[in-house]
């Protein structure tokens, strides 16, 4: 019996013995209803904080309670494998999206159900199962071997779905602390369940609200229709202006810092996509985004404008011949490395204000933050090492994927801590993050903390 096989055998046995223990834990996380983006939650973000703060001083580390412009961050440290060991960040999130709507779910959002080898809750994946099993993994190793291979430090963000303001306002001042050789952010997935991936990058974001401002009151619409300029019309003209019929954004100079794909790097990469799975797991075909590209190349390593929400008039019960006086719409662009998200929100934004119809007011609110775009190369020793951690767990070849999702702060983090980065998971699409009914299976949780302990272990062997 080689050594990984060895060290892979003693934690699968310390799953096994502390199973139950593992799971209360989870579940106790899951219920702390620690949604970040809506200040009436703000005494759960903190209770959900110093609840996960407590645990990991518990299992030998030092922690720290930082504070920011909005909910605090979590930072921990264990140096003691001394200064000939590398030194790796980890980076996690313990708030959660909200839960809207509420009536969609089929079990409570914060009460973690088990339903077939899934567990449904809010957190479930995104990011509590992942930060947990990161968490069990810390504590698997220090209970058999009292003590990590490497240096561990940890940082557990509060705001990452709200978009991180306040981590980033801080990150200059903690440039020391979060010094690292290597950063491992806990947050993304795998090709499918049984296809063990790396990922290699993630997009940036920037976002916008639009309003579209007709009359300074709602309109009777028998009195009116015909002769005001219905914000509604107009909005719905501006938004099918910004992409063409084969799915390429409009707005000029969008395109201009991106790079196209090499067939080497393409070669790299597991492209692979099944329409029939897409089509049973969605009940949707895959014909969004620029068509002369394939279907997960146009999702995870192009830029995209998406609509994210439109509104104004009356939606209730009923009907109510109204004119608005105003329309809105939420608008998201995925970016890739090269695009500037300030530079290319702004030439969005005074793209669609130049197409305001006469008669109607266009205005873009662009939003601060976002973040830049991220692609590491499979050739660095973090991503070798993770990769070997996920072959020898999965028993198979892992291979490399990019992930379509944006983290904000990934790109800052990376700058301020010096390292080479590697982004891991055990995510899969069909999770339902951030919509109802969003749930991780028990096996792939179990998964990720394997493959963490296995992979401490190959960097602390170099």
């Amino acid at each position: 019996m080689n050594q990984q096989t060895s060290d892979l055998k003693i934690f699968e046995q310390y799953f096994a013995d502390h199973e139950k223990e593992i799971f209360d834990d989870y579940s106790t996380f899951l219920q702390f209803k620690s949604i970040s983006t809506d200040k009436a939650y703000q005494d759960e973000v903190h209770s959900c904080a110093d609840w996960l703060i407590k645990h990991i001083e518990d299992i030998g580390f030092e922690t720290e309670l930082w504070d920011t412009s909005g909910h605090p961050t979590i930072f921990a440290q264990n140096l003691n494998a001394g200064p000939d060991k590398p030194t790796l960040l980890i980076y996690n999130h313990y708030d959660v999206q909200p839960v809207d709507p509420l009536e969609l779910w089929k079990t409570p959002p914060f009460e973690p159900t088990m339903v077939d080898g899934n567990v449904y809750a809010r957190g479930a994946q995104d990011n509590k199962g992942q930060c947990m099993y990161v968490f069990q993994a810390l504590k698997a190793m220090m209970h058999e071997h009292d003590s990590f291979p490497i240096n561990i430090k940890w940082i557990i963000e509060g705001e990452e779905e709200c978009g991180s303001e306040g981590l980033a306002g801080i990150l200059e001042n903690k440039k020391e602390p979060l010094a690292a050789d290597y950063l491992v952010i806990a947050d993304v997935g795998i090709a499918a369940v049984d296809k063990p991936s790396v990922t290699l990058g993630i997009r940036g974001i920037i976002t916008m609200d639009v309003e579209v401002i007709g009359s300074n009151t709602d309109l009777h619409s028998g009195t009116h229709g015909g002769r005001a300029y219905n914000p509604l019309h107009a909005l719905a003209e501006v938004v099918s202006k910004l992409r063409d019929c084969d799915g390429q954004v409009t707005v000029p100079g969008f395109y201009d810092d991106v790079d196209e794909f090499t067939d080497e790097e393409r070669g790299q990469v597991d492209f692979a996509f099944d329409p029939d799975e897409y089509r049973d797991t969605f009940a949707l075909e895959a014909t969004g985004g620029e068509l002369r590209y394939a279907p997960l190349e146009r999702s995870t390593v192009r830029p995209t404008l998406e609509v994210n929400g439109l509104s104004g008039g009356y939606s209730g019960v009923g009907f109510k011949t109204v004119i608005p006086a105003v329309a809105q719409a939420k608008i998201s662009c995925r970016l890739v490395p090269r695009q500037d998200p300030k530079n290319v929100g702004e030439k969005v934004a005074r793209y669609i204000e130049s197409l305001s119809p006469e008669g109607v007011t266009v205005k873009v609110d662009l939003h601060e933050g976002g973040g830049g775009a991220l692609r590491a190369s499979p050739d660095s020793d973090i991503i070798k090492a993770f990769a070997e951690g996920y072959s020898v767990v999965f028993g198979k070849p892992c291979g490399f994927t990019y992930e379509g999702g944006s983290i904000p702060i990934v790109t800052e983090l990376a700058r301020t801590c010096g390292g080479d980065v590697v982004l891991m998971g055990m995510a899969l699409d069909s999770d339902q993050i951030h919509a109802p009914n969003e749930h991780f299976g028990w096996d792939r949780f179990q998964k990720g903390f394997l493959v963490f302990t296995q992979t401490l272990s190959i960097l602390g062997k170099g």
